[in-house]
């Protein structure tokens, strides 16, 4: 057996040799995990980059349905608003194309801040500026509707029994809303409350007969106690006598609808008009008639002529106010205050003007 001798110097050659070897290789080792890693980390960014798009534009999609959501409702408002406007007042600024929600007043009250984007800010405050609009119209039509009924209880009328008594006569096919229902917020829905008091009240002002229903200057009989003009005893008078000229013209003392044209037992010839909320009114002893059953008469309008039939000592117009066929005092309709006339035309006005826009 031979051994192989190495020297000493041959023998550290080989070890630096190896040495170097190994530290290549872990070198090329730590290298190849340094990259690894970084490339795991930029896949880790990059899909952490990738989340934070997909939520960003998520984000995005949400607030433009928040605000196309928040758009069409306030549309659909403004088509309320503007609906009730025209109704109740004709056409108004609504045919002019401008909107109904009055002027901007600098930044809503407590909404500075703004969880939208800058963006829907024009819109949170045209929703502001609706409710504003709708709560301080509420408030002049209830202003309004007031007058209306104070002026129907200066004629000795409940406006309160009277709603009351039309709430109870409705009817008709249920036809379901059309509109938007979040579009009915509380202001929106307050103001149609007021709204539709306010045209019952009026619409019943006007309906109440205060013209006079002839030209006559003076009365012959009052309404209540009197002695009968043929036997002389107690009796009571439904209605007050106006004297006059044969064949005078006999006036509809308020817009109405004519429901009787004839002959009834001591009236004689005898037209009846009535006119809403359970009120009618009586024109008796006439010569002739210048009206017909079913026909709409205004306040002023001719519909008979005045004579001496039926139960009568000569030419005169017996006039009647009824209450659901009960006979109330005539007199109160016509001496009614000129502030209550005048808060009757401003209502019969209104309601000229939504008749010709309509």
């Amino acid at each position: 057996m031979k051994f192989v001798r190495i020297s000493r110097r041959a023998q550290m050659v080989s070890i630096g040799v190896l040495s170097t070897a190994l530290l290549g290789w872990a070198g090329v080792t730590l290298a190849m995990a340094w990259e690894s890693a970084a490339v795991a980390h930029d896949r880790a960014v990059l899909t952490a980059q990738g989340k934070a798009v997909a939520s960003t534009a998520s984000k995005v999609a949400d607030y433009r349905k928040s605000v196309d959501s928040l758009a069409h409702d306030l549309e659909a408002r403004q088509d309320f608003m503007d609906g009730l406007y025209r109704t109740h007042f004709g056409d108004g600024r609504a045919a002019t194309g401008k909107d109904l929600v009055g002027e901007e007043e600098g930044k809503p009250e407590g909404k500075d801040k703004i969880s939208l984007a800058p963006e829907a800010a024009p819109l949170i405050r045209l929703a502001d500026r609706q409710r504003r609009f709708a709560m301080m119209m509420t408030a002049a039509v209830d202003r309004r509707a007031d007058k209306a009924a104070a002026a129907i209880r200066s004629f000795g009328l409940n406006p309160d029994q009277l709603f009351r008594n039309a709430a109870r006569a409705q009817g008709g096919p249920f036809v379901p809303w059309q509109g938007e229902k979040d579009a009915l917020t509380p202001e929106l829905e307050e103001l149609a409350d007021a709204l539709t008091r306010m045209e019952f009240l009026e619409r019943s002002l006007v309906a109440i007969p205060s013209g006079r229903p002839t030209d006559a200057p003076m009365e012959t009989s009052s309404y209540g106690y009197r002695r009968d003009p043929f036997n002389g005893r107690p009796a009571f008078h439904a209605g007050i006598d106006f004297p006059g000229r044969y064949g005078q013209p006999i006036l509809a003392a308020a817009r109405g609808r004519v429901t009787y044209v004839g002959q009834r037992q001591g009236y004689g010839n005898v037209v009846e008009v009535v006119h809403g909320n359970g009120m009618m009114t009586r024109y008796a002893h006439l010569s002739g008639f210048a009206s017909r059953v079913g026909q709409e008469v205004a306040r002023g309008d001719t519909i008979g002529r005045m004579g001496s039939t039926g139960r009568s000592t000569g030419t005169h117009l017996h006039f009647e106010v009824r209450l659901n066929d009960q006979p109330i005092n005539p007199r109160r309709f016509l001496e009614a205050r000129q502030d209550v006339l005048q808060v009757q035309q401003l209502a019969k006005a209104r309601f000229a003007d939504v008749g010709n826009r309509g």
